[in-house]
């Protein structure tokens, strides 16, 4: 008889049993710990993220905040820990994820609208209800390019436009983004966050989004998670309530101000330490 040991969770040490977060909860974190060249980068890290809402990490340089929506989407396996969605496994959760690198992310071999259903196809689902979906898809995002083309025949942000729509096409219920703008204009930038608040305003799908840039983080969150440096841990979680659709008006308003300015200052504090 063998026995199959699951890579990515390990199950959390004897006299720990698992503790779940308050109402509302989404994600659930308990005792994360993952080492790099035998220093720890998590150690016994625990965190509750709330269900239908978008939360942005942020904090200092290589204090492994992609790592962390890494390892929770299951991309990067932990050394120790226990991850639950909604009390589910990872395997019994949909996910999507939209990657900083959206050149290598997409399938240069599919064209560009191949690309978008693949996810509805390896589901198995019917011709007619892929093509239905990616029609919606289209609609939503009020595509004007060719999905015919190859992504490499599409600009950069035509093709992180598609890479988000795929992530998208098989409705997950956590949607991880790391630094989805980084590599956009700041035209596309501007647009691709008024596609993502929309989504989000009509599905509620819960977000995590990974950002080197603090308006951003801000400007798109429900909640800012502030790391600290490594050994990582939560330096503080702040709540951000101002109305949705945010746009360009938002950035100007008091309290986006005194929360770009609250989370700088932490910020700040954590990078001195």
């Amino acid at each position: 008889m063998s026995t199959v040991i699951n890579p990515i969770i390990a199950p959390a040490p004897p006299g720990a049993p698992f503790a779940p977060g308050p109402l509302g909860t989404h994600i659930t974190i308990r005792g994360l710990t993952k080492y790099f060249a035998g220093w720890p980068l998590y150690e016994d890290f625990d965190l509750d993220i709330p269900k239908g809402k978008i939360v942005s990490v942020f904090g200092p340089n290589g204090c492994g905040k992609s790592t962390l929506i890494n390892m929770i989407a299951g991309l990067i396996p932990v050394d120790s820990g226990e991850i639950l969605f909604d009390g589910k496994s990872l395997a019994q959760t949909k996910i999507g994820y939209v990657f900083q690198n959206y050149r290598e992310a997409m399938f240069p071999w599919l064209r560009t609208i191949d690309n978008i259903a693949y996810p509805l196809r390896l589901e198995g689902r019917s011709k007619a209800d892929v093509d239905a979906r990616v029609e919606e898809l289209v609609a939503s995002f009020d595509v004007k390019f060719d999905l015919k083309r190859y992504p490499y025949e599409l600009s950069g942000g035509q093709q992180q436009t598609a890479s988000i729509m795929r992530a998208l096409a098989p409705g997950p219920e956590v949607l991880f983004l790391d630094e989805p703008f980084s590599a956009l204009d700041f035209e596309m930038t501007l647009f691709i966050r008024e596609k993502l608040q929309e989504v989000f305003m009509r599905t509620g799908t819960t977000m995590l989004l990974v950002s080197h840039d603090l308006e951003e983080a801000v400007y798109l969150a429900d909640q800012v998670l502030l790391l600290t440096k490594r050994p990582t841990r939560v330096a503080e979680i702040l709540d951000y309530r101002d109305a949705r659709p945010r746009t360009v008006e938002t950035l100007s308003e008091p309290s986006f101000v005194q929360m770009k300015k609250l989370s700088l200052e932490i910020f700040q504090r954590e990078v001195r330490k």
